[in-house]
């Protein structure tokens, strides 16, 4: 019998090499005036964006840049809100990483608004956002965090009672989501690892997740199939467009997949992590999926609490390993084994550059929310990840 569940609402997906070529005219049938969200210099300095330029001239298409440099604060937000709310716009589009279609969903829900952003923000405001915002078209240029089909933009407060907190309304998901994996050719092998970590982590947790259900199973598990094939090789060879593809679609499949099963342990700790110290994102997730999945197998198996959650597990080792006829054990371990491995052949940094001491632990393990991992962790258990940080 398929259990009951809910998914959330999609974006139109426009997905295919050239395909930021059908951006002007998207715009067009809805506006001709636009605020166009990107990051610091990668894509403004690109062949790509002289050609948009031109496409948004012929079509007789006006627009204002907002460049974004990294995470966005609630500062960023509520300052370009500030400079632009006096012009009527029509439409937001957002072009770059994460960062970048986090912070255009987060200018297009503001626009209406007079109040900080940081009003509507889960676990800091205490202001429902009602919906309103301006169409956004978001065009990815990494493949890492999905935020092409999600309905939530994070934002964040670095330092002493910093935070990570969403921005989230079913009306936030994008009206439009470009996927061309094209504009990813030029990202650096760093980045490349650390978003393709991000996105392998978001398509395991959902996969784990205790919200999973078989609509989000059968994405996660082709998002992680094109992980498997795809993520490496990327690494090595940006040229690599059929490399590309796979994990742009691995990160459009792990979006939709997190927006509905929810995320785990990892992601918990980017969090409260992200919010004391300036870490990229991916490179949290990087550095703990490893000893994180380890913790939730052992205790899975001390528990005897999920067992459907180890049989997943074995799944996503049969999926990695390529080796048949082997028995569950085998392949959990081997899992565990392949995400040592393949953080390792990265070239993920680790996490010993926050000098992390018993006190910022505990503090962090106290603001980690785990409610959709597999397993319930106690304090010990999640101090036992930090400590296993290489």
């Amino acid at each position: 019998m398929v259990k009951p569940f809910h998914f959330a609402r999609l974006p139109r997906i426009l997905f295919g090499n050239g395909m930021i070529s059908e951006l002007a005219s998207n715009v067009k049938s809805i506006g001709n005036k636009v605020i166009l969200v990107t990051g610091a210099s990668s894509f403004i300095k690109s062949e790509n964006a002289g050609k948009l330029f031109d496409d948004f001239k012929k079509k007789a298409i006006e627009f204002k840049i907002i460049t974004i440099n990294g995470e966005p604060s609630p500062e960023v937000i509520d300052k370009a809100v500030r400079e632009l709310y006096l012009e009527k716009f029509d439409i937001v589009v957002g072009i770059g990483g994460g960062s970048v279609l986090d912070s255009g969903k987060a200018v297009s829900a503001m626009m209406f608004r007079n109040e900080s952003v940081t009003e509507f923000l889960e676990g800091v405001g205490v202001k429902e956002h009602p919906g309103t915002k301006i169409p956004y078209i978001a065009v990815p240029t990494t493949s890492g965090t999905g935020s092409e089909a999600t309905k939530n933009a994070v934002i964040s407060k670095v330092g002493e009672n910093g935070f990570k907190r969403s921005l989230r309304h079913d009306n936030f998901v994008p009206d439009i989501a470009i996927v061309d994996p094209g504009l990813t050719l030029n990202v650096p092998p760093d980045l490349t690892a650390t978003c393709g970590m991000d996105c392998f982590t978001q398509l395991t947790e959902a996969f784990l997740s205790n919200k999973s259900n078989e609509f989000t199973d059968a994405l996660a598990v082709k998002g992680l199939f094109h992980v498997k094939e795809s993520l490496l090789r990327t690494y090595s060879n940006g040229e690599d467009i059929d490399a590309r593809s796979g994990m742009s679609f691995a990160a459009l499949t792990s979006g939709i997949s997190l927006a509905n099963a929810g995320l785990g342990v990892v992601h918990g700790f980017a969090s409260s992590l992200g919010g004391e110290f300036n870490i990229p994102h991916g490179l949290i997730c990087g550095s703990l999926m490893a000893p994180a999945n380890e913790i939730n197998v052992k205790v899975l198996r001390r528990t005897k609490s999920n067992p459907a959650a180890l049989k997943k597990y074995a799944q996503l080792g049969e999926l990695f390993l390529d080796d048949k006829g082997r028995n569950e054990d085998y392949y959990i371990d081997g899992f565990i084994q392949y995400l040592h491995r393949i953080s390792h052949m990265l070239g993920i940094s680790g996490l010993k550059q926050t000098h992390l001491d018993e006190k910022h632990m505990e503090l962090i393990c106290n603001n980690t929310e785990i409610k959709n991992n597999p397993v319930k962790l106690d304090a010990q258990e999640l101090m036992e990840i930090l400590h296993s940080l290489p």
